[in-house]
This record gives structure tokens, sequence and C-alpha cells, in this order.
């Protein structure tokens, strides 16, 4: 093949490459590719500082939450005296529901059964409805870090509290259910109960609640 005629065939078939590829990237600087350099280096920088922000935000809570829980466990209630509110519970089992009652003479509803355990132990007078109950004194508990003598709350029929029941351990709890029932254990681990399960408290002293609100 003459060198001639071997040129010109080159020239012909590259010519046209030559030129689409600089079209393509004439175009793409004002269109995509300066666009997405742009919008990648954003994107790298924007999660370092949401990150960064997030990492302080939940940061502070944990370590403020950790202080706080400290604080409220040495101020919890002593293991004899959640012995005694356990044991008036459990000796009124089989008491009839009643609403608004808080005797053994007259029947318990939910918060009167609680409001009757606690009434010996000095210094805590605890409101008389499951709400008032939840909103009052004492320190919110995880579920797994329950003990003996927590407060436990559910919402029933209610986006509101308004059942409290008194926890005993193994997931079993006590208390008052509804009209036509009797003061009886039940369990934690029913699907109807962790259903409606809210929160969970630790009560408080009062003078050592009233300590801890001096001191923020």
């Amino acid at each position: 093949m003459p060198p001639f005629f071997k040129t010109w065939l080159t020239l012909c078939l590259l010519l046209p490459l030559a030129a689409h590829a600089t079209n393509r990237e004439q175009r793409l600087p004002s269109g995509f590719t300066g666009y997405t350099a742009n919008a990648d280096a954003t994107v790298k920088r924007a999660p370092v500082q949401y990150r960064s922000t997030t990492t302080t935000l939940r940061t502070r809570p944990g370590n403020a939450a950790k202080q706080h829980a400290v604080g409220m466990q040495a101020v919890a209630m002593s293991p004899k005296q959640s012995s005694e509110v356990l044991s008036r519970a459990v000796n009124v089992l089989g008491t009839p529901y009643r609403w608004g009652g808080s005797s053994p003479k007259k029947g318990f509803d939910c918060s009167g059964l609680v409001k009757y355990a606690f009434n010996d132990v000095a210094d805590v007078d605890l409101p008389r409805t499951s709400n008032a109950m939840a909103q009052g004194q004492g320190v919110k508990v995880a579920k797994g870090d329950l003990k003996p003598g927590d407060l436990i709350f559910f919402n029933i029929k209610s986006r509101r509290v308004n059942h409290v029941a008194i926890y005993l351990g193994n997931d079993r709890f006590i208390h008052a259910p509804r009209t036509g029932k009797r003061v009886s254990i039940d369990s934690l681990e029913k699907p109807y109960w962790q259903k409606h399960y809210v929160v969970a408290k630790r009560v408080l002293p009062k003078d050592q609640q009233a300590l801890r609100l001096a001191k923020r």
C-alpha cells in the first residue's frame, strides 16, 4: 500500500474520533463534569461536619445521663425498703379491684395499690394517679435495668399513662388490673404488656429529690 494512501486512510479513521472526543470534552466541563466535581466535594465535606455535630450532641447527653444515673443510684431505696414495699403489695394479692380504692378493705385501683405499698417508706409521698406518678419524683430506668420495687407504667386505650404496677423481678410485676379483676401478678414478657409499656421509674426519697433539684 502506497505511503500516501496509508496516511490518508489513517487520517480518515482518526479525525472523526478526535472530533467526537473534542466535542464530548467541551460539553462536559460546563455541564455534568464540573457540577459533579463540586457536588462530590460538598458531599465529602458535609458528612464530616454533620457527624462531628451529631457526635457532640450525642456525647454530651450521654455523659450527663451517666452522671445523672450514678447520682440517682446513690439515693434509691434501700434493699430493706424495697423488700417492705413488695411485702405489702404481695400481702394483698387477691384483693378485688375498685376504682378509687386504696385499702385492703375497700379494694384497690392500680395507683391506689402502689400508694398503699409505698405508704410506710419514709420521705416518699407518691401522687394519687398513675399519670402523676409517671411525671413525679423518681428517675427513669431502662427496661433492662429494672429492680424490685421500681414502678412500671403503661398506656391502655390511651396515649397517656393510665396504668401502673410494681416490678417484682424476673420480668414479673404486681398490679390491680381492672374492674372485675383482683390484685395479681403478671409478666412483662407477654406481648400485651410489651405493646403498652411506656416507661419505668425508680422512686426517690422526697428529701433527696429536693436536694437533687437544688444542685442543678
